[in-house]
């Protein structure tokens, strides 16, 4: 009996939290066009590509592919598209995959992941003055219906298993249409070359996670054992896109209010009645556990020392009361409440074991202010480390571990670069709210996030950042448009799935990896043939003529060649 309750109460919370967001999708606000749908008699499937948005509402435009053929590192994740085309409404389409085998061998079915690419509401471009509805969530759910006159992409995960021998494996997806049987054939070929687990990439991958969205989201109480079991898939997504720092605010919203779900401070500061300053620790610490036991384990990057209020919080025992301190870096009030903390602090930094691997964090903020935090930082402990994402080099970048340039800045110089790699501080670039292009945005074309990988490479970057991995709106999964940023700024995950963007920006990264392997190993014409391809993505000045798929494609095809 009591496992039957407690059976009962699970499924009572999981619809409760089903109910609270409704998925459907939203009207096309571009009607179809009618006259075009009238030639399509027939439902089909054919083969797609990883690089097009299909429209729900327009008849695709499809290059004819016999089989698709794709090919692969061991350990390595690929991704293909095939578009569903119904002049008819279907009340269950149903995906499967078959086996992929090579003679005696296979990657079994259960190494390809199957989902529908959903449409949620999006600004058309980086100007938000007209919306449309994009294709770029990936729901995994295990049937669907479909209107009448519609398109539905489905889109494979590949996971080649490490172990898997090289050879060309072959096997079939079929879609079920209310008893109607489609099917296509799938191609692919696996290289001897071996592809590192993602906690192994050296790719420094640094996307900012907000626990504050996955709360609100589900309605659950924040910190509580229903909200950690909600952002576990959420966060473990992230380690296996090779995420390598967790995000902690140390202060109260320190960007104020730029994302639908502020930041609030992970650790508390209280002053007692003799005056003196007492802090606890509990939430940073259990967030920080937590996202190690996801997988994310190099680096804990804490925001931020100069925020965009200059307020800082805490409890005054002797009142009772929320007090604040207005004050800003090289102020005498700033060190007074910062000097303190930052002591204590790094005290229980080191008895965690954590020390070594944290950051204080201080991103665009003006460089005089900067200076004055990091003499700061300094005083409490010379050991501390900084992270700053800022467009003025080389004036501070002697004082940052880590430091990001914006993308569309000129870039780093070759000698600033390499006194970097001596001393292991990693440089990134980023992209937010701007440039228009290159980037992640729901609009944005794909293969521009896997651009992103091969652009970092051709800098001598060791990765990117990106201020929003799941900063959600009020409902991302039907409208990815916020009130301040172009659509999908705010979020590259939904709260159940991945989605085209991410998906691709992981294969750039991979891209990555393996130009980084082959560069070790390769000599004469072959690396000269790999060089030249990877310059091609060394410009930051993006064009509207610019196509990042083809150049993707085009590089990719020189890996593939060289290997």
């Amino acid at each position: 009996m009591k496992r039957l309750l407690t059976s009962i109460g699970i499924l009572s919370v999981t619809l409760a939290l089903w109910a609270q967001h409704d998925e459907r999708e939203l009207a096309d606000p571009v009607p179809c066009n009618k006259e075009a749908w009238q030639s399509v008699k027939n439902v089909t499937l054919a083969w797609g590509s990883i690089d097009v948005r299909y429209s729900r509402s327009e008849v695709p435009v499809l290059t004819p592919v016999k089989r698709m053929s794709v090919h692969g590192w061991r350990g390595e994740r690929l991704n293909v598209q095939a578009v569903l085309t119904t002049p008819k409404a279907i009340k269950q389409v149903k995906l499967d995959m078959s086996d992929l085998k090579s003679g005696r061998n296979l990657i079994p079915a259960s190494s390809v992941n199957k989902y529908f690419v959903c449409y949620t509401l999006s600004d058309k471009d980086s100007e938000r003055k007209d919306s449309i509805l994009v294709a770029d969530r990936l729901s995994s759910v295990a049937s669907m219906a479909v209107e009448a006159q519609s398109v539905r992409p489905i889109w494979l995960d590949i996971r080649i298993p490490q172990d898997a021998a090289p050879g060309t494996y072959r096997g079939q997806l079929s879609v079920d249409c209310d008893g109607q049987k489609l099917s296509l054939p799938l191609e692919v070929s696996v290289s001897h070359r071996v592809l590192p687990a993602p906690s192994e990439w050296a790719f420094h991958l640094d996307l900012w996670q907000n626990p504050y969205a996955v709360a609100r989201y589900y309605n659950v109480p924040l910190w509580s054992k229903e909200h950690f079991d909600l952002m576990r898939p959420v966060m473990r997504r992230y380690a296996e896109a090779g995420g390598k720092v967790i995000t902690c605010s140390i202060i109260q919203r320190p960007w104020n209010g730029q994302t639908e779900d502020p930041f609030e401070s992970m650790i508390a500061k209280m002053k007692t009645l003799d005056g003196q300053w007492v802090y606890d620790y509990t939430v940073f610490d259990r967030w920080v556990q937590f996202m190690m036991d996801c997988g994310v384990t190099k680096q804990i990057d804490c925001y931020t020392l100069v925020p965009w209020h200059y307020k800082f919080d805490y409890f005054d025992l002797a009142t009772n009361s929320v007090k604040y301190v207005e004050c800003k870096p090289g102020e005498k009030g700033y060190e007074d409440f910062i000097l303190p903390f930052l002591r204590d602090f790094a005290a229980h930094l080191k008895q965690k074991g954590w020390f070594s691997r944290t950051c204080i964090a201080m991103d665009e903020r003006p460089m005089d202010q900067m200076k004055s935090a990091y003499e700061v930082v300094q005083r409490a402990d010379p050991g501390y480390r900084i992270e700053g994402a800022f467009n003025y080099f080389p004036e501070f970048t002697s004082h940052v571990h880590d430091a990001s340039v914006g993308y569309g800045f000129d870039l780093l110089d070759e000698k600033i670069l390499e006194a970097r790699r001596q001393k292991g501080d990693p440089v990134t670039f980023y992209t937010c709210c701007g440039p228009a292009r290159p980037n992640t945005f729901t609009f944005s074309p794909p293969g521009e996030s896997a651009y992103l990988g091969w652009h970092a490479m051709a800098a001598g970057y060791n990765g990117y950042l990106r201020w929003a991995w799941n900063s959600w709106v009020k409902a991302p999964c039907q409208d990815a448009r916020f009130r301040t940023w172009p659509s999908g700024d705010c979020f590259l995950v939904y709260p159940s799935e991945s989605s085209i963007r991410l998906e691709r920006l992981v294969q750039g990264i991979q891209d990555f990896e393996k130009v980084r392997i082959l560069r070790g190993e390769l000599q004469g014409k072959k690396l000269e043939q790999l060089n030249k391809a990877v310059e091609t993505f060394r410009s930051n000045k993006f064009t509207e003529q610019d196509d990042a798929g083809r150049m993707v494609r085009e590089a990719e095809a020189v890996l593939r060649a060289v290997e």
